[in-house]
């Protein structure tokens, strides 16, 4: 005895598919990197606004590792806390 054969009826793409989201968010482009514990958090276009971001964060937690890495110099320069 023959199966009954099915059709099924498909949408047509004229579109491509969109591209699937990276699991990683990359950080937008930007010289210097804002750096907690070798993590990439933030860009900034400029040193002293990534240095600002990484003071604010130093001072609220002072036991982690915060730095800004220059991406064209290739320079990590770790942020410390000013000694009293």
């Amino acid at each position: 005895m023959a199966r009954p054969t099915k059709t099924i009826n498909m949408p047509e793409r004229d579109q491509p598919e969109p591209e699937q989201p990276e699991q990683r968010k990359r950080p937008e482009p930007g010289q210097f990197r804002l750096q907690v514990d070798r993590q990439t958090k933030s860009t900034y276009a400029t040193f002293e606004e990534a240095q600002k971001a990484g003071m604010a964060i130093k001072k609220s937690y002072p036991n982690l590792q915060v730095a800004v890495y220059d991406g064209v110099t290739n320079d990590n320069k770790l942020i410390e806390l000013p000694t009293a």
